[in-house]
């Protein structure tokens, strides 16, 4: 086996023995499963680049060198044919697209070997052992041994070049085996899976041999974050060209997501059918029906025959990918009933659809939440569910696609309202709420002792109110009693916000701040417990305050409650209202005020013994 990393820098050697330059790149031709080297290219004297054809003139290689059956002097270079890459050139450590595992990686070797006298490509490294055999192959060797000291293996992560699609190089007037799958072939969903983990010009790449309908499916499968970015970088006509063939509730999502300017110069320069259906759909609030359903919606009328439905449907609904249920509707388009397409198939053709069709039609108001109206369907196993107005006029359809994407969205949301998670994406994001949502209450404990520290250290201050110091430095050492109650009830509200539908009915305030003080409650008088035997314990303090600051650690605890409490119902109402506030914050806020309670009354304690 050769790699390319150790192949190059070695010397080429002509037949005489003399060494005529060091290895710089091979080439292998496209057009075979396994593509064959070609070429072989060397920096000759003074660095001079060159290149020979493998088969005509390599007589053999092996780790140290390159032999040639040629002297310099006979030599006839070549040139880079159009089926032939680089391999140093066009895929070391470049970015690819790993069309079979679905992913963009970097290439850190490629792997080649020896068959009758010909060098073939097997694959590219894209794992450890390729990074390490480019440092240097000692360091390799060094973690293989490691690896087996602990029973392990160090595998290689080979992708064969039937699954590898480049994306700095483009390949599109490159001959390439019937078996080579580029990723412009995949389906739209994977090409969605591979283009979220690209850069914006990659993208661009990738889109240039996509036909619009291919764009069109796979933008409609990227998550929503990506799906406004990708338009706005394409051409404004290419743009409007591929929003036309989307579904018209997708088209309306991205549309809504652009800026005004760039909404509207797409929106004009689309058919007037189109941007009229899409204009109609923006008008509907989000997260409802209105906002989730499409209109392409087959309408008939209940005097109409079987036959004349399938001749109708075949004329005016051929483009509708969503034909789950015929509905049935009066003159003023209000819905009567729905026919199921199994029994529109099975019924004869001159029976009158007044005589299948079924009027117990399951509905959503236009106004409904998403998330409601996705567990209808649901609950009834629905395909489709009809979106009616205050009149019952059939306005369109929210399809099962679009209400599987509700449910994973709000469950996406659930947990990150549950965990705290930032819906933002990244290392750097992560990393920062897993510090504020899981470590925040050990941050404020921090801040609280620096604050009693410093204060002690304070020597005019302390010498005045020597009490309020040691009572402040007690409230400090004890305050994590208080930032886990606001945990706690931080906790509670979280879990109403999880559970509420947004408009629903919750607790009121009273009944809320009742349940959680008869909780406070309990955990009050624990505190002041432990508060008493601190300062009993310490014996810095005066006879009578150990009782007085179990007394205010116990009205901290309830001030804590409270505002937890008084955090939650705003939180709830600004949920009711499509603003729900980060559980973070929440805790972070209940933590703050109820620490900051607990040190005030501390050092007002303190302060009215020394002067009382």
């Amino acid at each position: 086996m050769f790699y390319l990393t150790r192949m190059l820098g070695k010397p080429v050697v002509d037949a005489a023995g003399e060494t005529i330059g060091r290895i710089s790149d091979v080439a292998v031709a496209t057009g075979e499963v396994f593509p064959r080297v070609t070429a072989l290219a060397f920096l000759g004297p003074g660095k001079t680049p060159f290149m020979l054809s493998w088969r005509k003139y390599v007589e053999s290689i092996d780790d140290d060198k390159v032999v040639l059956n040629a002297t310099k002097d006979a030599l006839r270079f070549s040139y880079l044919q159009p089926d032939e890459i680089l391999l140093a050139r066009d895929l070391l450590n470049k970015q690819i697209v790993d069309t079979q595992g679905m992913k963009v990686v970097r290439v850190n070797d490629l792997k080649l070997s020896e068959s009758r006298n010909q060098l073939r490509l097997l694959g590219a490294e894209v794992g450890i052992r390729g990074i390490l055999r480019g440092l240097h192959p000692a360091l390799e060797t060094a973690a293989e041994r490691i690896a087996k000291l602990f029973g392990k293996e160090l595998p290689e992560n080979i992708i064969a070049w039937n699954y590898m699609d480049l994306l700095e190089r483009d390949l599109s007037q490159v001959k390439l085996s019937v078996t080579h799958k580029r990723l412009h072939e995949l389906h739209p969903a994977d090409i969605a899976d591979v283009l979220e983990q690209l850069t914006p010009a990659q993208r661009a790449k990738v889109f240039e041999h996509l036909d619009n309908s291919q764009a069109a499916e796979t933008i409609s499968e990227l998550e929503d974050a990506f799906q406004a970015e990708v338009i706005g970088d394409l051409g404004a006509q290419r743009a409007s060209d591929i929003l036309e063939i989307m579904d018209p509730d997708d088209a309306a999502d991205i549309i809504g997501d652009l800026p005004y300017d760039k909404a509207e110069a797409l929106l004009r320069l689309m058919g007037v059918n189109e941007a009229r259906a899409i204009r109609s759909l923006l008008g509907y609030r989000e997260k409802t029906a209105g906002g989730i359903m499409t209109p392409e919606v087959t309408r008939v009328t209940e005097d109409m025959t079987v036959s004349e439905v399938i001749e109708h449907i075949r004329k005016e609904s051929s483009e509708n990918e969503s034909l789950y249920y015929i509905y049935v509707v009066d003159a003023d388009g209000r819905l009567e009933g729905v026919v199921s397409l199994r029994d529109l198939v099975l019924s004869d053709p001159g029976t009158k659809i007044a005589d299948i069709v079924s009027r117990d039609v399951i509905t959503a108001h236009v106004d409904d939440d998403q998330e409601d109206v996705a567990e209808t369907m649901s609950k009834y196993d629905l395909l489709a569910l009809p979106v009616v107005d205050e009149t019952g006029k059939l306005l369109g359809v929210v399809t099962v696609d679009d209400a599987l994407e509700v449910l994973e969205e709000e469950s996406a949301e659930d947990l990150e309202l549950a965990t705290g998670a930032s819906r933002e994406r990244g290392p750097l994001a992560t990393a920062w709420w897993l510090i504020v949502r899981r470590n925040a209450w050990v941050a404020l404990w921090a801040l609280a002792l620096l604050a009693a520290a410093s204060l002690n250290r304070n020597a005019q201050a302390c010498s005045k109110l020597p009490a309020a110091c040691d009572l402040v430095l007690a409230a400090a050492i004890l305050s994590p009693i208080i930032l886990r109650a606001a945990d706690e009830v931080s906790s509670r509200t979280i879990t109403e916000l999880i559970d509420a539908t947004p408009g629903g009915e919750h607790p009121s305030f009273a009944r809320r701040l009742l349940r959680e003080s008869g909780i406070g409650s309990a955990v009050a008088v624990a505190a002041a417990a432990v508060a008493f035997l601190w300062v009993e314990v310490a014996g810095t303090a005066e006879a009578g305050t150990a009782a007085l600051f179990a007394l205010v650690t116990a009205a901290a605890v309830l001030v804590t409650v409270f505002v937890g409490s008084a955090l939650g119902e705003a939180a709830l109402k600004a949920s009711d209202a499509g603003k729900t506030p980060p559980s973070s914050l929440l805790t972070l806020a209940a933590m703050v005020v109820g620490s900051a309670a607990y040190l005030g009354l501390a050092y007002a304690l303190g302060a009215w013994i020394e002067l009382g």
